[in-house]
């Protein structure tokens, strides 16, 4: 079942990611692995604020020294 974006909380976990991007659990792992994006990892755990993650789903790249 599809949920809004604001369903999801402000940091979100690898399953979350999976969920939002329609992709499987070894592809959100890479993707978070990427250096795509900023993740904060907390002993094991890996979190994604999901602003940051919307950004770079709408093309923006916290590496573009652009912005």
């Amino acid at each position: 079942m599809y949920k809004n974006y604001n369903d999801y909380p402000d940091i979100l976990n690898v399953s979350d990611i999976q969920e939002i991007l329609g992709i499987g659990r070894k592809q959100a792992y890479e993707l978070v692995h990427s250096d795509k994006f900023h993740v904060i990892n907390i002993g094991r755990r890996i979190k994604v604020s999901k602003n940051v993650l919307l950004k770079w789903i709408e093309g923006e790249n916290y590496h573009d020294s652009t912005n």
